[in-house]
């Protein structure tokens, strides 16, 4: 998996490795030059034209020394200069000597003038050098109409360290932000690169080194992660092996109007390997489900005058739960004060991994001590607007912090869900999935991921290792569907059919 720092981990590295290790930051400033005007080339045709984008900072230093490199090989490559070159850091304005020395210029940038406009507009590279992982306030003025102009080109647009307005710690844009094509980024990867919305400005990301230590980069503390194929590898199963093997899940749920969401869910669980799947309905909906399962096994409970799942049910379902290795509540259940109070009760005395989706997470709303008493693993399935409900703010702190500070604070297992879905664990390490994307933006799938998450929890995987494997195949079924069937047409019933392929890639 890929291990991310934060922006502060970052520039005390750049520090340990001046202080420490007498590694000037030109040197690392050289490094990564190299890597950006490698990159800046092999994109450049015969007589293309590359116009470096440069800020006052060390990140403009990057890019002024990338041209040095760039035009020593006889390459067209012109800096426009985004700010008073007297605030330059001694760094960047080494590279501005060098640049001068070796024939080019430094041009003001203008915004105003049709010549850098029309140089821009026509040229085939832009290395974007504006703001590095420190920008931490909203881009304004000059330099927001530099990054107008450079997503306004139809150049190849490399980002050097982070697209300048992503905010290195959270993915958020801070007023306007580059649109690259490849970001070439240096020691690690930084967790706005790979969540949303900053992901979605980055194109391809290459980590690349520049000559910190590796013992400096190691010693890092980490708990952010980018999961990777490589990380997931399910067993082959022994011959002598039965159903009960692989566990007997339960899952409740469904509702006058909503019997679609426990069946997905059902028929998910199963194609993930559950042993036994045991589907708990309100009576008002059980004849209409029944007639629709044939590997699943439903049984009706007692319902409430409106259709729903009655608190009576609560003994019924607490008994079903010690045949049970773990349960999902909450697919299609609907909300009523009755219903929170089940969800109340089913945290207090169940003793078994418990998912809770749709319904069954928003029975929490207001009444978050429920979480906080429950006396087994709890795994919550929101996507953001019922993570808001629950008292969960994105907008601020990002996706990965605001998951992390829940799942520490009422030690549970949060999967928020959505592109590049975050899990957070509750000792906060937190982890970001690459797979899936919108093809899954329809109805039932997060049904269909609640479904394999009880699954593998239900076979004895340990609760890290199903929620991530759950959340890593159900975004790569999506993938495989899409690849077949374009983001337009996948449902959640071809995401139950495409299990089977995403899980054959991972097995042992």
């Amino acid at each position: 998996m890929i291990q991310l720092a934060t922006a502060q981990q970052l520039r005390g590295l750049d520090e340990c490795a001046e202080t420490t290790y007498m590694l000037p930051e030109t040197h690392l400033m050289e490094n990564a030059s190299e890597h950006l005007a490698r990159a800046a080339a092999e994109r450049l045709p015969e007589g293309g034209r590359c116009v470096v984008l440069a800020s006052c900072g060390n990140n403009g230093g990057d890019g002024i020394a990338c041209a040095v490199l760039l035009r020593a090989e006889g390459k067209d490559a012109a800096v426009l200069l985004v700010g008073d070159e007297a605030k330059m850091t001694g760094q960047t304005r080494e590279m501005a000597r060098r640049l001068r020395a070796a024939g080019g210029e430094l041009v003001p940038y203008d915004p105003d003038s049709q010549a850098q406009k029309e140089h821009l507009a026509g040229c085939d590279v832009i290395v974007d050098a504006l703001f590095g992982v420190g920008l931490n306030r909203p881009i304004e003025g000059r330099a927001a109409r530099a990054v107008e102009a450079i997503n306004q080109s139809r150049a190849f647009v490399i980002a050097a360290d982070i697209p300048s307005g992503v905010e290195a710690d959270t993915g958020r844009v801070l007023g306007t932000a580059v649109r690259a094509d490849l970001t070439v980024t240096f020691t690690c990867g930084k967790i706005g690169q790979f969540v949303t919305p900053g992901c979605t400005y980055c194109g391809e990301v290459v980590i690349c080194s520049i000559g910190i230590p590796r013992e400096l980069t190691d010693a890092l503390s980490r708990d952010t992660f980018v999961l990777e194929k490589g990380d997931f590898a399910l067993p082959r199963r022994e011959c002598d092996s039965y159903k009960g093997t692989y566990g007997r899940v339960l899952i409740a749920g469904g509702s006058v109007g909503f019997t679609g969401a426990p069946l997905m869910a059902g028929q998910a669980a199963s194609r993930t390997g559950s042993g036994l799947v045991m589907l708990a309905v309100p009576e008002s909906v059980y004849a209409l489900t029944a007639m629709r399962c044939t590997e699943i096994m439903p049984f009706p409970l007692p319902a409430d005058e409106d259709g729903v799942i009655s608190y009576e049910a609560r003994e019924n379902l607490l008994e079903t739960m010690k045949d049970c290795r773990a349960a999902l509540i909450g697919p299609g259940m609907s909300r009523t004060m009755m219903t929170g109070y089940l969800v109340e009760n089913l945290l207090k005395h169940c003793e078994i991994p418990l998912v809770l989706d749709a319904d069954g997470i928003n029975s929490l709303e207001g009444n978050i001590h429920a979480l906080d008493e429950a006396k087994c693993p709890v795994v919550l399935t929101p996507h953001e607007g019922e993570f808001a409900r629950l008292g969960g703010d994105t907008k601020t702190p990002g996706r990965v912090e605001s998951a992390r500070r829940f799942a520490q604070a009422h030690q549970c297992v949060v999967v928020l869900k959505g592109y590049r879905t975050v899990t957070a664990l509750p000792d906060g390490t937190v982890y970001i999935n690459p797979t899936g994307g919108p093809a899954l933006a329809k109805g039932g799938s997060g049904d269909v991921l609640a479904g394999m998450t009880v699954s593998l929890l239900g076979q004895g995987f340990p609760v890290k290792d199903a929620v991530l494997t759950a959340v890593y195949l159900h975004g790569l079924a999506g993938d495989l569907c899409a690849a077949e069937l374009t983001d337009y047409s996948v449902t959640a019933s071809d995401v139950i059919a495409a299990i089977p392929r995403a899980i054959k890639t991972i097995l042992k």
